[in-house]
């Protein structure tokens, strides 16, 4: 599984966010997409929007999990109805 989390630094939903993957001991790779344009077009094309923070969970052999636009509680729910978390 691979999960790629695209933020804004400075935005308060990104650094929650953040925080809750890291201290749930979530692997992910961060895309700034202030900063990376491509980045910026990619999370767009996921979307269909510019907000952020978006996730996109990768899974082998499965269509790809996008949660845009959202916070913390999304972001857990989400997860749960997965089964990505507990």
């Amino acid at each position: 599984m691979i999960m790629d989390l695209y933020i804004k630094p400075g935005c308060p939903w990104c650094v929650d966010a953040v925080k809750w993957l890291d201290d749930q001991g979530h692997t992910y790779h961060t895309h700034d997409v202030t900063s990376d344009s491509a980045k910026m077009d990619e999370m767009i094309a996921l979307t269909g929007q510019s907000l952020a923070p978006c996730l996109r969970i990768s899974r082998e052999g499965s269509e790809d999990l996008i949660l845009p636009d959202f916070g913390t509680d999304e972001l857990i729910a989400f997860l749960q109805k997965h089964q990505l978390s507990a």
